[in-house]
Order: structure tokens, then sequence, then C-alpha cells
């Protein structure tokens, strides 16, 4: 399994963007899918889960600003940032588990200015 992730830039607080995250095969099967994100000094954490059903969950400092969904006929894995903040600004990874294994995408960079 591939992951390509892609979206991250500059942006200024309070806007807005979109990652994408490409998969080499299809999403159907997969039963959990995620974003992760690393900032600066700090370690990985999941930010964003969306399961093969369709339900989400989120880490706190991100509900109502972030939204996870999944286009089965794409393939792809996406996450909808909206009213960023500076503290928001880290490297973003997608992530899944297949048959109890899990793989990552290499990263995107989201900053985000004051």
């Amino acid at each position: 399994v591939q992951l390509q992730a892609s979206g991250g830039g500059l942006v200024q607080a309070g806007g807005s963007l979109t990652l994408s995250c490409a998969l080499s095969g299809s999403i159907r099967s997969i039963d959990v899918m995620s974003w992760y994100r690393q900032g600066p000094g700090k370690q990985r954490d999941v930010v964003a889960t969306i399961t093969r059903a369709g339900a989400t969950d989120y880490t706190e400092s991100v509900k109502g600003r972030f939204t996870i969904s999944r286009d089965n006929a794409k393939n792809t894995l996406y996450l909808r940032m909206n009213s960023l903040k500076p503290e928001d600004t880290a490297v973003y990874y997608c992530s899944c588990f297949v048959s109890l294994s899990q793989y990552w995408g290499q990263g995107t960079l989201v900053t985000v200015s004051s």
C-alpha cells in the first residue's frame, strides 16, 4: 500500500487548506484511515480518523474546524482545514491500517502564519 499526501502550503491564520492522500489501491476495504500531524519539536499525534462506514473522530483542538472524508471511487482521503491557527503548523501525514499493518504517506507541510 502506497500513500501520497499533497495539498500543504503556507496560509495565513484564519485561512483554509484541503489536504489529499491518494492511495495506490482500492480503499473500499480499508477499515480505518487517519490524518496525523507532527509539529516542530512535538510527537506525531492523530488529528482525525474515518472508518469504512464513514464514522469520524477528531482530536479536540480541531473539532468544528477540520473535516475528514474519503472518496472510495477516487481512492483518496481528504482533510479540509478551516479557520487555521498558527498552532496547526505541522507536517501532516495520512495513514491507514491494512491487515494489522500501518502504512504512512510521506507527509505534507502546513505552515500557518499569524
